[in-house]
Formats: C-alpha cells, structure tokens, sequence
C-alpha cells in the first residue's frame, strides 16, 4: 500500500524453512536489515539505496499486547533533574521520589521509558525499586550516586524492585487483568529509581533528565503484579576467564527458596506472565530453564541471540505456574575470546551479570531468589591454599601458596595462566559447586533460608533444543508463517532523509 507520506510492504515467510543457508526465526533476538531508495523503481531498473540502510534488533514472535488506550488515562513522570553525568565508563544514579497517588487504591497499566534524545546509548538500563514507607520528604531533596560510601542512608532501605527497563526496550503493557498497584498502605510511597550510565568515552559534561512515565487507572484489575530478581547475585564471586569462545555461568532460584516462600503464602503457585532476561557485553545466550519435581519443563524464556543493545521484556505466550518445589535457572552464555582478563561479576558494562527478573501475580513477599557459588573451590581451583583470616579487607588477600602470598583472590585469578582447556575445567568445576541462597522479602527482611548453602539440582548439560523436523524440501511439516509489515514513513521536506521503522 502507498499513499503520500507511507510506503508499506508485507511480506511472508516460513519459521523454519529446512534450507540449511536460512536461519530459523525462533523466539530469540533477530537483526532485521534494511535498506531503501526513496524513488519507485524507474526505467532502468531499481535504484541504489545509498546511505538509506540500517538494521534493527526485533523480537520478532513477542506476542502483541492489545493496548487499551491510555491517551486519556492519569499518569506521573518519575525523571532525574539535569543528573551531571561523570566522564567515567559506569554511574549509577539514585533518586527518590513519592508516589503521587496515595489514600486510594490505583493500577499502573502501562510504563513507558523517557529517554532524553540523544541519550540512547547513554542510558543501559532504569530500575525503580520500592523503600521503606517510614522515610520523610526529606529524602526527595537529592540525587546521589548509588552503591556509593556517601550514599544517603534511605538508599539502604530499596531492596524490592517493582519495574525494570533495559536499554533498547520499549514500553511494558501489563496483561489486562493484571496491574502494579499503587495508592495503598501496602504499595510502594516512596521509591528509588536507579539509572545505570554506561560512557566507556568518557565523555565530559553530559546533563541527562531520563526516566519512566508510569500510566495509571481508578479501574482495578483482578492482580497485583510482582517482580521476582533471580539468577546470579551480583558479586566477584562470579567470574569468567579470559580467552573462552564460550563459557556458562547458572544462578539459581532453589527449591529451598520456592518452597519457603510460596509455601508460607502461596501454596497454589504464582503465574508468571513476563520475563526480562539481562547480561552485559560478553553475554551470547541467556535460557531460563524451569524444574518441577526434579523434572524438566519447557524453557520458561530464552534469548539464543542475544544483544546487549536490546533488552525488553517478553510476553509469555502462556502464563507458567511456579510452585513450591519448582527450581528456576537463569543459564548464562559468555564469550570471553577477546579478553585477556578476567571477567568479573559487577555494575560495570564491562563487568558482568547473569539475571532474569520475573514479572507475575498475585504479589507475594519474595523479590529476590538468587544464589552465589562457593568461592573457595574456586581458589583451590588455582592453587590456593590458605587466605588471611579474619578477612578484613575485600577482596580478601591470600596466604599461600607463595606464588600468590599476599595477592587479592582478584590478582591470584588474573596471574593464573589461563588456557582454554584449563578454562573448560573450570567451567564444569563452578557449575557443580554448592550456592549460597540468596532469598528476600520486602523492607530487607529475608526468608529462613536466606544464606543457607544448598546443592544446584541435577540437570542435563547442554540443555538440548528441540529439533525441527523436515519431511521435504519445501518444509511442508513447518506450516508456520510470519508476516511483517514494513512502513517506511517519507515527508516532501525529508526525503532521502529518513529511515523506515519497522
């Protein structure tokens, strides 16, 4: 179709077409090319698209979300104030802000990320996480940098994250019969949102007033929505070596976990409806991967081409119980082969993270269900034999042997002459080491079971994907088609000047 200011194109093709050249288009990130020439094609044959080209990173089979319209809906702008943004490679940014709507129950259906123009590299990722409803205004008066020693102690009391935006996500409609409640005593009054500035350039005077605009309604859903942080906590304690084409890290929401929790208040499970998957640059591969009774179900989300630009939730084409003896592993995949350091786990881009947060109804008081490997085999691993104890300095510093005498466990890993071989050995080691659970409530309260070790489940490596079957070459048996529509928008004034989006 055409008119005077769109071009749209459509066009079909098979999920898996059983021609070995084509690549499958699955669930996972797809890099859509693109190029065009703003004239029809003229006598001579079609046109050279010049400088008109581009790609895009699409999920391309995300179920669509039927959006109700929120154009005249009630919303709130949660944004920063000229943030001076540092010319170092990682900020992260805190401020507080009071929910607006309070003394009556509301339903936030829909968020959206207010990215400053020109800011969209700048900005990796937004959190907005609950505190403590006994802090006062005066918290309001400041931004500060988080994780920081200065750092306002109200900060401390932000544990419960209730929304996550990553960089190359767009806005989160929640299912209709599912919202984020606000307005009552037990929602969130005051919250922290953190921005994560990634400026490996370090660029200097940047001024950023990015954030969330949070649309709400008086008409109530049948949920509450919750938000479940699982995988790896984010530590040293996670580390990758140097030099590995690819190399697995698992962060685990135990049993142990699950069972106390969903036991204590929801002992007929919880439906997940969502889930962000989140890694840095190193990251190739992210699988949630879900147990029940030791047996394992259908991959709760995956991303098998994952890219660090494009981050967003996915909707699940059905909701999945979780239940009290589940087990949830956020499996991790990392490519290390132009490092020549180790990779560590940590707030940085350059650092790295293995999480998937978990968005589901009705709301209970879990918002953390993680783990952390044991660090000492790690060390044995290398050749450590003895550290100084009591540890009074992080990272701690080594005893023996003495190659690595008074060296930080960071130093003693870096040393270590790593090979790919050696590499492999590690990775096989880590993944069977016992976890520290890490297993949260609301306010920093944590579970019983938070800071028990408990044992990773038994589960097959490498997890085996389904195979598609070809009973021809024409791929009769696929019978799964895509269409896409593709708008390419041109303005008199523009033309040759604009791109496509599709």
């Amino acid at each position: 179709m055409e008119n005077s200011t769109h071009t749209i194109l459509a066009f079909s093709r098979e999920l898996h077409t059983c021609d070995t050249n084509d690549k499958s288009i699955t669930e996972s990130t797809v890099r859509v090319i693109w190029a065009y020439h703003h004239k029809d094609m003229g006598e001579a044959g079609q046109n050279y698209h010049g400088s008109n080209r581009g790609t895009k990173s699409l999920r391309l089979l995300n179920p669509e979300r039927e959006e109700v319209s929120s154009a005249s809906l009630p919303y709130f702008d949660l944004t920063n104030k000229d943030v001076p943004v540092p010319d170092k490679d990682t900020t992260y940014w805190c401020q507080m802000f009071k929910i607006p709507v309070q003394h009556e129950k509301h339903h936030v259906t829909k968020v959206k990320p207010l990215i400053q123009k020109g800011h969209e590299n700048l900005v990796h990722h937004i959190l907005l996480y609950q505190c403590s409803s006994n802090l006062n205004d005066s918290v309001l008066d400041y931004g500060h940098e988080c994780y920081h020693p200065n750092m306002p102690d109200s900060f401390l009391t932000c544990e419960t994250v209730i929304f996550a935006w990553a960089i190359g996500g767009e806005g989160f409609t929640y299912p209709p019969h599912v919202g984020l409640s606000i307005g009552t005593a037990a929602d969130p009054l005051f919250v922290l949102m953190e921005v994560h500035y990634d400026n490996p350039s370090e660029t200097e005077g940047l001024i950023d007033n990015s954030g969330l605009r949070l649309i709400y309604t008086p008409v109530l859903r049948k949920y509450d929505a919750g938000v479940i942080e699982a995988g790896l906590w984010v530590s040293l304690f996670h580390n990758i070596p140097p030099g590995m084409p690819e190399f697995v890290s698992e962060g685990h929401c135990t049993l142990e976990c699950l069972e106390e929790a969903l036991g204590a208040e929801r002992p007929a499970g919880i439906q997940v409806f969502a889930v962000l998957l989140h890694a840095h640059l190193a990251g190739r591969a992210i699988r949630m991967r879900h147990f029940h009774n030791g047996e394992e179900q259908k991959l709760l989300a995956y991303d098998d081409e994952f890219d660090f630009n494009f981050q967003e939730f996915q909707y699940l084409n059905e909701e999945r119980t979780i239940l009290p003896g589940d087990n949830l592993v956020t499996e991790c995949h990392y490519s290390t082969v132009d490092r020549i350091r180790m990779t560590w786990g940590g707030l940085s881009t350059r650092n790295e993270m293995c999480l998937s947060y978990l968005l589901y109804y009705p709301r209970i008081n879990l918002t953390r269900c993680a783990s952390i490997p044991d660090i000492m085999e790690q060390l044995q691993f290398i050749g450590v034999k003895e550290i100084y104890r009591p540890v009074r300095t992080w990272p701690f510093i080594i005893k023996s042997p003495k190659q690595y005498k008074n060296l930080s466990f960071m130093d003693a890993m870096n040393k270590f002459k790593w090979s790919r071989s050696e590499g492999l050995s590690y990775n096989q080691l880590v993944l069977k080491l016992p976890v520290n659970v890490r297993c949260s409530k609301t306010d920093n309260a944590e579970w019983s079971i938070q800071g028990m070790t408990a044992l990773p489940p038994e589960i097959e490596r490498p997890y085996k994907t389904e195979p598609v079957i070809c009973s021809s070459s024409s791929c009769l048996s696929c019978g799964l088609f895509l269409t896409l529509l593709c708008i390419v928008y041109i303005t008199a004034s523009t033309i040759g000047n604009t791109g496509p989006f599709v």
